[in-house]
């Protein structure tokens, strides 16, 4: 095994069956990766203290929870001071539709996913919420018609 914070072949492996099966014993894990269940429960424990493995979480629904409606916002602020930025980006962390915010290089500031109920619900959202946020100038919808993929996490 590597010491200190080097990332070698074994983790990437162990990684990469994580990445798309986070619920695998640690026997069975081993076995997959070719290792007992005390060294790859260990390199596991590197890979968590490192900060590689950021946590685990189970895959949800939208349809079934339905929240099928996604539209992708495109933000432009008044103010792109760096106090303003901060201000925006800890108030957009409080807004449970957001599901993903980028700060954009280009045509406009930042970039949402916004996660809701139907366009009534994104409409409410949008005027009651996003466009209240700090700074914000102005807004731009796209609705997103169907998911072709979704990956969800990161793969190796």
């Amino acid at each position: 095994m590597q010491s200190g914070d080097e990332i070698d072949s074994m983790d990437h492996r162990i990684l990469s069956v994580l990445a798309t099966d986070g619920r695998i014993s640690m026997t069975a894990l081993g076995k997959t990766v070719g290792l007992s269940k005390t060294p790859v429960t260990a390199r596991v424990k590197r890979l968590e203290a490192m900060g590689v493995i950021t946590g685990y979480r189970a895959e949800l629904s939208p349809k079934k929870l339905g929240l099928e409606h996604v539209a992708f916002l495109e933000v432009r602020l008044s103010d792109t001071r760096e106090a303003s930025l901060r201000g925006f980006n800890r108030a957009v962390r409080l807004i449970p539709e957001v599901e993903a915010c980028h700060m954009i290089a280009g045509g406009f500031d930042y970039l949402l996913k916004v996660r809701t109920r139907d366009i009534n619900d994104y409409r409410r959202v949008l005027g009651e919420q996003i466009s209240q946020l700090p700074h914000v100038a102005s807004t731009s919808t796209y609705v997103s018609m169907e998911t072709v993929l979704e990956a969800g996490g990161l793969t190796l």
